[in-house]
């Protein structure tokens, strides 16, 4: 995003007022020495296209490169169909655009969309050069997460692992553990388009939140070996149903029941720009941390 920069000068007006000439501003588009410099790593996807847009147009940032192996050359404006170019090429070289924005001294965020094979590598380059990291990439294996506390906690360098960036999803989290309390019995039953990971991050998230809280679940059939009953996550009886059809949108829904009564939370995401306000907030937060944060529910 571009800030208003203005310049009071002395121009000759067609209006006076007492015989003098009034001052007037001139104004240009510049970008802001104090904008936080944001790199998104995956750019060409889905997800980063729609992360460049939303940095674009958010205060007090701006894209300042664009990483991906796919479509290297094009200017990720045009990628974006934006109504203008950004004059920032796709590159397939992460140090190298690290480097030059470490030279201008200025605040650095790396957005990470790759792979969990990818992500320890291009935090560490992050960090060497003092810049921290928002790494948005389901499935990332727990030892890569400890392996990342440790590196940041020895550099004094944020980063944040989030197994989601949807504020919705965080929101029916937090209800859903306010009401295990109250139900003995609970299932989530989540809709996808594909079959790729599932069952999903949400609802593998979900229920761990409910495990170990002193609460057993579905004591009725918790051993069952019936296959139409779903997966038991976890060892305290939570049951995950996935639906794969395509044309849903996905989805989380979590229902909680005793004798008499149905409590349903639902969550549906229809569009990546759900996920859009989450990064949004993340790259503002992460930037005055000093170490590794596990879940964006931590910086709400």
């Amino acid at each position: 995003m571009v800030a208003l920069s203005c310049q009071f000068q002395p121009v000759v007006c067609k209006s006076y007022r007492n015989g003098r000439a009034r001052p007037s501003a001139l104004c240009s588009m510049q970008p802001s020495q104090n904008n936080i410099k944001v790199i998104i790593n995956g750019a060409a996807k889905e997800i980063g296209r729609a992360a460049v847009i939303a940095v674009t147009r958010a205060r007090g940032m701006e894209v300042a490169g664009a990483v991906d192996s796919y479509l290297v050359g094009e200017d990720i404006g045009n990628v974006c169909d934006m109504a203008e170019p950004l004059e920032i090429p796709i590159t397939n070289d992460l140090t190298m655009v690290l480097g030059s924005i470490s030279q201008s001294k200025a605040t650095g965020v790396v957005v990470d969309f790759t792979d969990p094979s990818k992500v320890y590598d291009n935090v560490k380059q992050a960090t060497a050069f003092g810049m921290r990291s928002v790494v948005y990439v389901p499935k990332i294996k727990l030892d890569t997460v400890s392996a990342l506390s440790a590196l940041c906690e020895k550099a004094s360098m944020g980063c944040l692992v989030a197994p989601t960036l949807s504020i919705g999803s965080i929101l029916l989290q937090q209800a859903a553990i306010s009401a295990s309390f109250h139900y003995n019995n609970v299932e989530i039953v989540e809709s996808r388009a594909n079959a790729t990971d599932l069952p999903s991050s949400d609802a593998t998230q979900i229920a761990n939140n409910l495990s170990n809280l002193g609460q057993i679940y579905n004591r009725e059939d918790i051993s069952t070996d019936v296959k139409a009953r779903g997966q038991v996550l976890g060892e305290d009886g939570v049951r995950v149903h996935s639906l794969v059809l395509p044309g849903l949108p996905s989805s989380t829904t979590v229902y909680f029941s005793r004798p008499g009564e149905v409590y349903t939370l639902k969550h549906d995401i229809t569009d990546v720009q759900s996920l859009m306000p989450g990064l949004i907030l993340a790259i503002r937060k992460i930037v005055r941390i000093k170490s590794l944060v596990y879940g964006l529910e931590k910086l709400l």
